[in-house]
């Protein structure tokens, strides 16, 4: 009975044949249809012959006449021997990134347009306080003569001394609240009413550093009702500055926490107590 050689495997058989050769087979590609099938050869870890095959599929695109002109261009280096494309050995191909161009070349070569040449043209959007013109009011051809314009318009009377070239100069200038008429009439009553509470205040000097609000409330409730209280501290830390003013309600109540409070010992400290503003 005649023997069966066994079929020996494609990768037995190229090694059989470069055995005692280090060099690797050439690579071969061949095109079918739409399809690139490219055939490598290689060792693995083992010191054995692998045969790599790859298939690409080729699609074909329009690109622009920059990128078609880049194609062309001569390799060089390690890839000056390599066959037109991508070589995988020395190349690698990143993602396809699309990019979008906001403004194109003959955009840019236009002139910049000026923002108010466009609102000009836009009807009612840009309107003259003096004329009611389609333009700007610094631009009014008849600002020096808004009183030709309207002559029937005039200046009310002035309510009180001065002539009516001082009342026409006022009116083109700020004048601050406090100064304009009847101000004094409307800051009557509150300013008496501070004039009251200041000379119903003390204030009493060397205090603690440690000294809070409420130290301080409970210090001098015991004397009579208080409008308000104020004890200076210090920006950063808090703490007390050494001295706070107190505001009573009847000067018999702020009277007696002088007279009690001024020379009394608190927290290791002598207290100095007195009004905030000399009384006649």
């Amino acid at each position: 009975m005649p023997s069966v050689e066994p079929i020996s495997s494609w990768a037995d058989e190229t090694e059989a044949e470069i055995e005692g050769k280090k060099h690797l087979p050439p690579s071969s590609e061949v095109i079918q249809n739409d399809h690139k099938i490219v055939t490598e050869y290689r060792f693995n870890k083992d010191d054995k012959l692998e045969k790599v095959v790859r298939t690409y599929k080729i699609e074909r695109r329009v690109v622009s006449k920059s990128v078609a002109s880049r194609k062309l261009w001569k390799k060089y280096g390690e890839s000056a021997s390599d066959k037109p494309g991508p070589n995988p050995a020395n190349t690698y191909i990143g993602e396809e990134v699309q990019m979008q161009f906001i403004t194109c070349k003959e955009d840019a070569d236009k002139p910049d347009e000026n923002p108010l040449e466009k609102l000009k043209e836009q009807k009612g959007i840009v309107k003259c306080r003096t004329c009611n013109g389609d333009h700007w009011t610094l631009s009014c051809p008849y600002k020096d003569m808004v009183t030709k314009l309207k002559p029937e318009e005039k200046l009310p009377p002035p309510s009180g001394g001065g002539s009516g070239d001082d009342r026409n100069k006022s009116l083109n200038k700020y004048v601050p609240p406090s100064l304009r008429d009847g101000a004094n009439n409307r800051r009557g009553g509150d300013s008496a009413n501070n004039q009251r509470h200041d000379a119903l205040a003390i204030r009493i000097s060397n205090l603690s550093p440690n000294t809070s609000d409420h130290d301080l409330e409970e210090l001098v409730k015991p004397f009579g009702a208080i409008n308000k209280l104020y004890l200076a501290k210090e920006k950063f830390t808090g703490l007390c500055r050494g001295f706070a003013y107190i505001h009573f309600k009847s000067k018999e109540d702020a009277h007696g926490a002088i007279t009690a409070l001024n020379g009394y010992g608190y927290d290791h400290l002598i207290l100095k107590v007195d009004w905030s503003k000399s009384t006649n």
